[in-house]
C-alpha cells in the first residue's frame, strides 16, 4: 500500500519562493489585512447562510470545503491515535492511506478548477481583491509542496513498518510534522479563501458574476 500524488498536477516546482517572506504567505499570515476585509465587514460569516445571494455554486463550493475540514480532522485523529499508541501499527495504513489519498486527489482537482476557472472571474470582478487572489494561488503552490512532502513521509513510514522500531518512530515523527504542516496550512487557506470569495458573491450575485449553476 503506497500513497500517490500526481506528478503532473501543475504545481510542483512552480512556487515563487520570494513569497515566503511575504507577510501574506500562507505560513505567516493570520488572516486578511484590513484593506481586503471591506466586503467581509459588510457580509460577516453569521449572515452568509441566510443571504439570498448564496446560490448553488457557493453552497456546493462550501460543502467541498466542509469535506476537506472533516477529512483533515479525521486524519489528525488517526495520526494522534497512532502516535499515542491507541492505534496499532498494523491497523494504521488501512485507516490512514485511503483517507489521505482521497484528500490529496480531491485537493488537486479542486485547486485546478479554482485557479483556471473561478479565480480569473473573481479577480476581474473587483480590482481591490486582485492581490488576494494572487495570494490564494500562491497558497495552492505551498499546499501542493506540503502535499508532496506528506506523501513522501507517509510512504517512508509505510516502508519503515517492515523494519525496526527506531525506524518506525523516526519516520512517524517525520510524517506527523509533514502532515501537521499540510493540515494547518489548509485550514488557514480555506478560512481566508471563503472570507474573500463568499462576501464577493453575496455582494454581486452568482448570475452577475457568471458563476451560477443552472440545470
Amino acid at each position: 500500500m503506497a500513497l500517490r500524488i500526481g506528478a503532473d498536477n501543475g504545481y510542483q516546482g512552480l512556487m515563487n519562493h520570494e513569497t515566503l517572506n511575504d507577510p501574506l504567505a500562507l505560513a505567516r499570515r493570520t488572516g486578511w489585512p484590513e484593506d481586503m476585509r471591506m466586503l467581509l465587514l459588510r457580509y460577516p460569516r453569521e449572515r452568509w447562510e441566510t443571504h439570498a445571494n448564496l446560490g448553488g455554486m457557493a453552497r456546493f463550493w462550501l460543502s467541498r470545503h466542509a469535506m476537506f475540514r472533516e477529512l483533515s480532522a479525521l486524519i489528525g485523529t488517526i495520526t494522534g491515535d497512532f502516535r499515542e499508541g491507541r492505534l496499532a501499527a498494523p491497523d494504521f495504513p488501512g485507516r490512514l492511506v485511503p483517507r489521505l489519498q482521497f484528500l490529496l486527489s480531491q485537493l488537486n482537482a479542486h485547486h485546478q478548477i479554482e485557479d483556471y476557472h473561478y479565480f480569473p472571474i473573481f479577480r476581474a470582478a473587483d480590482d481591490r481583491l486582485a492581490r488576494g487572489f494572487d495570494v490564494l494561488e500562491e497558497d495552492h503552490h505551498a499546499i501542493h509542496a506540503d502535499m508532496a512532502r506528506t506523501a513522501d513521509a507517509t510512504n517512508a513510514l509505510l516502508r519503515a513498518f517492515a523494519g525496526d522500531a527506531d525506524a518506525v518512530r523516526r519516520c512517524g515523527e517525520d510524517y506527523a510534522t509533514a502532515s501537521g504542516a499540510l493540515l494547518a496550512g489548509l485550514m488557514r487557506h480555506l478560512d481566508d479563501e471563503e472570507d474573500l470569495i463568499v462576501p464577493l458573491i453575496l455582494d454581486r450575485g452568482e448570475d452577475a458574476l457568471g458563476v451560477a449553476h443552472h440545470g
